[in-house]
């Protein structure tokens, strides 16, 4: 079939398989040129089919030569109905993987069951023993309790009161103000704070502990985002900023779980970037057009792949964990240097409509949402016929 991508909001209906490959085999190819990295060596990455989680598996496998299991929740083709980006982006890296002689297997599902838990437990059981680190990467807007049943719904609002800002239609270019209403209550912040919160992260965790997968010196680690003044009201002080301090939280409380085998639990903060999540969250995408343009002016702009790269090699695995005073890794340093700020800042209150083209950099927003679907990626032959029934070799 030919594929075309087809929009509705900030989300994309269909993807492309050969768009998703080449991501992949650019993310791969970037993080080989970085050289070796001396990192974890059997790694489970939760939320492994795209974003900071592929990304995260891409550069364990490729960058530390580790052995990966990926766990993720994606959809599989039909004939004529492509499948996710997230199953085409996984088929690509373990064929990849598997060709390069490198351990790749994978369980799609929902993480947040036990069922998938203990189909994970068993896996590392038969193929690894035990692993060295895993990475929580989740980002999901519905969560069914493991344990209740509760359908939890997570929220992007602020808390309190409105918040009045501008923000970009990214697909037309239209900068205008809009007004989020703040949450209905305290049961909104509860079921964000279930959904994107750290107790599932702890669930895990505490499960492959009892079941004695975890090496001597385990890590495991989270990613987060705090972001500037001007997001802070529907971010940081919002209803996801809560879940945030959650999983901050939970870090804390892991780590003493995990003081018997010399284990550790932290939680990374990054740069803003182009993710499914982040285009659903209002001011963001105008926020992140400005910031690219700046920090591809100062040379220091980073997508998923050099940001967990640098990581892994600069943050985690060279001297020992970067931490700063509160105990976050922070790769959102050169987001948050004061320079860039200061002009984003001043970029904010001057931008509308007409000047967005001049001062912000809307296109390559714009190309970075598409090729999260594998759509205008450099290289690929669109308009041409497809097999849309890939396939994944390690799928369990």
């Amino acid at each position: 079939m030919i594929i075309e991508a087809k929009t509705r909001g900030f989300i994309c209906l269909t993807a492309h398989p050969k768009g998703c490959e080449q991501n992949v085999i650019n993310q791969i190819n970037y993080v080989k040129s970085k050289g070796e990295i001396a990192g974890p060596k059997k790694v489970l990455v939760i939320g492994s089919s795209t974003g900071f989680g592929l990304a995260s598996r891409i550069s364990s496998a490729y960058g530390c030569g580790a052995s990966t299991i990926g766990v993720y929740f994606e959809k599989d083709p039909k004939p004529g109905k492509p499948a996710s980006a997230g199953w085409y982006n996984t088929a690509a890296f373990e064929k990849i993987a598997q060709a390069d002689g490198l351990y790749a297997k994978s369980i799609n599902g929902d993480a947040f069951s036990k069922e998938v838990k203990q189909q994970t437990i068993d896996l590392i059981k038969e193929d690894f023993g035990k692993v060295d680190m895993v990475v929580y990467s989740l980002a999901s807007p519905l969560r069914v309790h493991p344990e209740t049943g509760v359908k939890h719904r997570s929220v992007l609002k602020p808390i309190g009161k409105p918040y009045t800002n501008k923000t970009v239609d990214f697909h037309t270019g239209e900068v205008s103000e809009i007004t989020i209403e703040p949450c209905s209550g305290q049961e909104d912040i509860d079921n964000t704070v279930a959904v994107m919160g750290g107790e599932d992260w702890e669930m895990w965790i505490d499960a492959l502990k009892e079941a004695d997968v975890l090496e001597e010196g385990f890590l495991t680690m989270a990613y987060s985002y705090i972001g500037p003044d001007v997001t802070t009201p529907i971010y940081t002080n919002g209803t996801i900023g809560q879940a945030k301090k959650h999983l901050a939280e939970t870090a804390k409380v892991l780590s003493t779980k995990l003081e018997g085998i010399k284990g550790n639990a932290y939680v990374s903060v990054n740069k803003a970037l182009v993710t499914q999540a982040s285009s659903a969250i209002p001011v963001i995408p105008l926020y992140v057009s400005l910031l690219f343009k700046v920090m591809k002016e100062k040379g220091i702009h980073e997508g998923c792949i050099e940001q967990i790269q640098r990581l892994y090699a600069d943050k985690m695995f060279k001297n020992g964990i970067d931490v700063d005073e509160e105990g976050f890794i922070r790769v959102d340093d050169w987001e948050m240097r004061e320079d860039v700020q200061e002009i984003v800042s001043d970029l904010w209150a001057k931008v509308d409509t007409e000047s967005l083209k001049e001062l912000g950099d809307l296109s390559m927003y714009s190309d970075d949402f598409y090729n999260l679907f594998g759509f205008k990626v450099e290289g690929v032959e669109y308009g041409t016929d497809i097999d849309e029934m890939v396939q994944i070799p390690g799928l369990q």
